[in-house]
Formats: structure tokens, sequence, C-alpha cells
């Protein structure tokens, strides 16, 4: 709610996740400085004419689209921003950053960090009732690591012991990291949490926050695509009042969300799992799991590939379900054969609700229809995001012609990570003194984000020291396009798909190297490293 008193600062961020955390801390004056040597001697030799990394130009990054050193699957100046800070971060543990985070105050802007969650992460710091805190993240500690205060020394400083290498933190520990940063490099006093803001419009010579009462030069949408679960139809809608913990949980989903509810259920509750499975079209993203480095998600895939396979008329040729089962130890929590039913590609065309439970009619592949008894609902049919903040006029100048990639439910207009990317791939920059920065712009990594928060920083800065530059915006594209003419309908599920290297246990290849110079070529044409979750 509006205080009455007219607040006057030079930028507002929307959004107080890792990437609206990334550009306080720019903002606050540690600037990003190039210091040499990185393996790439044409990037670096171009890089070290303009060691100030505020100042980015596509002539840096323009030779990425002909190596296959770097991902092809994000912008490419996060992915320069990214490789400058962990070169060979495939191929190398705890690689030596090229990357200099120098204090200089003078070049500080007054801003504020605005968020509705109740502490700083953003998404991180929702707590999920269908999933537990101890569930691991997707991507390693290195990986999730801001500038000045690592989740490494974050965890010496909570516990006095060294982070190991290869460490998949809590989401519970990833939040509670996300919560001390801007305390721990001096940041706080720019955050506002449990702030939800309003009816932000364009006025002369900036934007108004109405809600609050704030006027800003510069704007910066932070606030993600994953905050807001894609909701059950209205069939659906009666089981998601239940609890019953004594009966079957209904999943819907065959994506991350959906095995974590999964996962988080007790050992000795029963699952029942509608999936889709539709291997030529559809690729569940827990397919690329592996075994050793994400135990729990590939033991689920696993459970869906040999319910699909059961209800088919083939079986899969020399599954290697058998064989890695002695070697997950996650397979043994639960008694999967008693536990676990799975469905693919099954409607649900009925439902009765009782007092403390529900029976659901439902239609299988082959046109049967069985009768099943449940206790309550996990719908995980994909996360969006949501730019209702923004007035009409305010929204229709950021998502510009692209108003197909946008879904509506109920009184919400949802949107993903692709909405924004064709606008991202011209400029980050999608209207004039109005920027996007993390998962909004496509990337939903934390490691991926660095990029576009140093070009707005840049570009706030440069505009506020009276020397703006304008760059030539053919410069953002992925090679390839990362968007293409389908729109994702809302039962299309998008969380994860930026994770391209969970086929591969890094710990274990690292450890390795020495022996696979050969090899390595190989796993950087697949992909490896080059994608994963904010869920950003």
């Amino acid at each position: 709610m509006s205080s009455g008193r007219l607040e006057n600062v030079d930028a507002v961020v929307i959004g107080n996740g890792p990437s609206a955390l990334i550009l306080s801390y720019i903002l606050n004056g540690w600037i990003p400085h190039y210091t040499g040597g990185h393996h790439d001697n044409v990037l670096d030799s171009k890089v070290a004419q303009v060691p100030d990394l505020l100042s980015l130009t596509p002539d840096l990054y323009d030779h990425f689209q002909s190596s296959l050193k770097y991902s092809t699957q994000a912008l490419p100046i996060n992915v320069l921003l990214d490789t400058l800070l962990r070169p060979n971060a495939d191929t190398q543990m705890n690689p030596r950053p090229c990357v200099e985070w120098k204090y200089t105050p003078e070049r500080a802007v007054p801003h504020f960090v605005l968020g509705e969650t109740e502490n700083a992460g953003g998404q991180w710091a929702k707590e999920d009732a269908s999933a537990i805190w101890d569930i691991q993240a997707l991507s390693y500690a290195e990986m999730l690591a801001l500038p000045g205060y690592s989740l490494a020394d974050h965890h010496l400083s909570m516990t006095g012991e060294l982070l190991p290498d290869f460490v998949r933190p809590s989401r519970k520990e990833v939040a509670a990291y996300f919560d001390a940063y801007p305390r721990a490099v001096g940041i706080q006093e720019s955050i506002r949490t449990s702030t939800k803001v309003e009816n932000i419009s364009r006025c002369e010579n900036g934007f108004s926050i109405g809600s609050h009462n704030i006027f800003c030069k510069h704007l910066v949408l932070a606030s993600g695509t994953f905050s807001i679960r894609i909701p059950p139809r209205p069939l659906l809608r009666p089981l998601k009042a239940l609890n019953n913990l004594d009966e079957p949980l209904l999943v819907v989903g065959s994506g991350f969300t959906a095995a974590d509810a999964i996962i988080s259920a007790p050992p000795h509750r029963k699952i029942v799992h509608i999936f889709k499975w539709a291997p030529d079209e559809y690729q569940s993203p827990l397919r690329g799991c592996h075994h050793q480095a994400y135990p729990e998600y590939a033991t689920v895939y696993r459970q869906m590939r040999a319910a699909a396979a059961a209800k088919s008329k083939f079986k899969v040729a020399g599954s290697p379900l058998r064989r890695r089962q002695k070697h997950n130890p996650f397979f043994s929590h639960r008694d999967w054969h008693s536990v676990y039913e799975g469905y693919p590609n099954t409607q649900i065309v009925e439902v009765h609700t009782a007092d403390q439970h529900a029976k659901v009619k439902l239609k299988l592949e082959s046109d049967e229809v069985i009768e099943r008894r449940v206790g309550g609902l996990e719908c995980a049919i994909g996360r969006r995001g949501s730019l209702d903040y923004l007035s009409p006029a305010l929204f229709n100048a950021v998502v510009g012609s692209n108003n197909g990639a946008v879904d509506r439910f109920d009184d919400k207009t949802l949107i993903s990570g692709r909405t924004l990317r064709p606008r991202c791939e011209v400029d980050l920059e999608v209207a004039p003194n109005l920027f996007v920065i993390g998962s909004l712009t496509g990337d939903s990594l934390i490691r991926f984000a660095f990029g576009s928060c140093a070009y707005a920083a840049g570009k706030i800065m440069a505009s506020r020291e009276g020397c703006r530059q304008s760059l030539s915006l053919s410069s953002f594209r992925s090679t390839p396009p990362s968007v293409d003419d389908q729109v994702l309908s809302p039962m299309q599920e998008i969380d994860g798909g930026a994770h391209q290297d969970l086929h591969v246990d890094r710990g274990k290849l690292a450890r390795s190297l020495e022996l696979m110079t050969a090899e390595n070529q190989i796993w950087r044409k697949s992909g490896w490293w080059s994608g994963g979750f904010m869920l950003s």
C-alpha cells in the first residue's frame, strides 16, 4: 500500500530473486572487471581491451556461434559472463575466475528492489506445500553462487566447515543463503521484502509504481517465470481441498514438479501418477537425469518408463532398470512395486468427492475405464510468471506482438520463458528505460543471470553518467534461436527445460578428466553444462 509520501529513485527492480540480488550488488557500486587469462585466446584479446564488464558490446561474443565451447541455448551475453566467471566449468573443479569485483562507490545508483516474498530469494524463498524443504536443487552449489558471498562462504560461516565439491544443496539451504546474502554483502538497505507492487505505468520521464507512490527513471523486471503453478482444470479443483494421508495421492504431470511431489510423499503412501508419454513428440525433462548424480529423479522416470512399457504392446528392450537399481540408493527408499501406479496418457473423466476422500474415474490409453480412490491431488503441469502488476499499456509495450505466448487462466495472464525471449534476442531493454533480467529472458539458470544484470546495470549507469551507449541489437540472439513459432499450450511443461547437463555425473567425470581428454569435445558438443533450475 502507498505510504502517501512520494519517493523518487533512479531505478526500481521488481522481484527479489537471485537475478535481482545480482543487479542490486552491481548498482551498489560493485563493478565486474576482467582480470585476464581466459583460455579462449580470441575472447581474452577482445575483453582485455575493455576490462569494464558493464561496457559490453556484441563483438565480444560474436565468435561464440562458430565454437563448440559455448552453449547455444542461452543468450550469448549470458554465456559471456558465465564463461568469464567460471571458465572451463565443464571440465575443471573450482576453476579460477577471470573476473574481479571492484567497489566503486561513485558509480553506485540509488535503487529499490521490491519483492513479494517475506525473505530475499524470490521463488526460492517460497515454501512449496507439495515438496519437502530437504529436496536437493538441480544445480551444484558453485552454480548457485552470487557475487561477493558464495554459497560455500555461507556454509563455512554457518558450520565452520568447508563445503565439499559437487554438492547439490537442499532447497532449505539455498533459501537460507539467499536470505542471508543482502546482509552479508551490505545491500540490505536497497531490498524491500513483503512488498506486492501493482499499477506500474509509464509517466513523464519515467515510471510510476502506483501501489507504493514511487517514481523511478529506470524499471527492471525480475519477477521470474516460475512463481505461479498452472491451476488444475475445473473438474479436478475439488480434489485440492483433500489432505487425507491415509489415501493415495493423485499426481498429474511428467516433470520435476511432479517428481518432487512423489519424492516428498511419505514412503508408504500410495501414488496414482498420470503423465504424458509420447517419446517421439515430447520427452520428459526427467529422462536425462543421471542415475548417480540425480538418483531421485532417475528413479521416478524409470517408474514412468516401466509403467508405459507395461501398458503398451511393446517392451523396452534391454531396460537398464534392474541393473541400475543396485547402484541407486534412492530406489530402496520405498517399495515402488506396491506403492506406485503409473498411467500414461490417461484422462480423468469423473470426480466424486466424499468426506475425506474422492473417487476418480480414469480413461486409460486403451479406452478402458477404471476407478481409483484418492485422498489428495498434486497438479504439476507447469509453472508460469505474471506481469499483471503492469498497466495494460505498459504490458503491451513489454510483450509486443508475442501475445500468442501468453496463457490466460481465470483472471490471471500468465507468461513463460518463451514470452519475452524474442524481444530479449533483440534487446534486453525491451522498452525505453525498461529492462528484463533473470528467467524472464528465457534463461532460467542462475549461472546465466549475470549477463542480463551486467547489461542492465551498464545501461542504467551510463545514462546516469551522461554517456549512454546504444548497442547493435541483432547481437543478443542465441544460436540457433531458442524460440520457435509454436506456442506452449497450458498442458505442456516447461519446468527444468533449461537443464541440459543432467545426464552427466559431473563429480565422477571431473575425477577422471586426465584419462578423458579425448572425450571432452564429445561432451561439449552434446551441450553438457549448457543449461538447467532458476527453478530460477
